[in-house]
């Protein structure tokens, strides 16, 4: 992406010249092997400063990047924390997540015992004025690999995705649309469905792989039925089309479960399964 590469070209520049800032890291998915890149991957910078307050109270140093739609902070108020953050929509389409912190406050997690998770995802040194990444340890890029779950991480996902699903007949049959979308696109879906696809896909690929955040890279590793299968949980507003989605979903967390179960050696409660989805289909007046 052209005015991205030129916005990181003015930064590199800016960060050169202000002797305020004394280090300076790219980190994020431009840096990681493993993650997806497009035209509308954001730019991750670590700034590294003598004295962060004057940037931390003022957002006129952001313009010189550029004409911002928009800007959100995060810890300036409490920047006795590890550090501070800008993140910046500008109208070139362009995100740019600016993070600050003082020389202590780098020091502090460069000599940590575990690199940082956002560091670990991977990062460049853009520059370093006075030796502060030394010893900094090499990316491991592996954060994002998806790991086995033990059994009760397993059991607990199975548990209350077999219990929340029984709240979705009465959305159903109510026509309560907004609370079954939170329960199902919130709460299910997020905390139990994908925890289960990431561990399906992980358990048929070694644990040795990354779908990166939020299953943006399931395509990729499940074949063309199962990919329609996933579409096929998704509906809009209407009730009938819901209940077939939900219906879906039911089949297809069970079957995944059944077979990560047997992958992993941990018990499976099929009755339970069985009975959920009956109790589910016995309110369905579609059936």
């Amino acid at each position: 992406m052209k005015a991205r590469d030129e916005k990181l070209a003015a930064i590199k520049a800016w960060i050169r010249s202000n002797e305020d800032i004394r280090a300076a890291l790219l980190t994020s998915s431009l840096v990681n092997p493993l993650a997806p890149v497009d035209d509308f991957s954001d730019l991750d910078i670590e700034l590294v400063f003598l004295d962060p307050t004057p940037y931390l109270e003022s957002k006129e140093w952001i313009n010189l990047f550029g004409d911002p739609l928009n800007v959100y902070e995060e810890g300036i108020e409490a920047f006795e924390g590890k550090h501070a953050m800008k993140m910046v929509q500008y109208w070139d389409g362009v995100k740019v997540d600016f993070k600050i912190y003082s020389v202590e406050q780098f020091k502090a997690e460069v000599l940590a015992d575990e690199l940082p998770e956002d560091w670990d995802i991977g990062y460049e040194i853009l520059i370093d004025k006075e030796g502060l990444c030394k010893g900094l340890q090499h990316p491991t890029y592996e954060v994002s690999i998806i790991k086995e779950p033990s059994e009760e991480e397993f059991q607990k996902i199975v548990a209350d995705f077999f219990w929340d699903v029984t709240y979705l007949p009465k959305c159903l049959v109510r026509g309560d649309l907004f609370y079954l979308k939170f329960m199902v696109e919130k709460i299910i879906r997020v905390e139990y469905f994908i925890p289960m696809i990431e561990w399906y896909i992980g358990s048929k690929n070694h644990w040795e792989v990354t779908t990166n955040k939020y299953g943006r890279l399931f395509k990729k590793f499940l074949s063309t039925a199962e990919w329609e299968g996933l579409e096929s949980t998704f509906a809009g507003a209407g009730m009938e089309e819901n209940w077939i989605a939900c219906g879906n979903m039911i089949d297809m967390f069970d079957k995944m479960a059944q077979d990560v179960s047997k992958v992993l050696g941990y018990d499976y409660d099929l009755d339970k399964a069985k009975a959920t989805k009956e109790f589910f289909n016995i309110h369905n007046p579609n059936k």
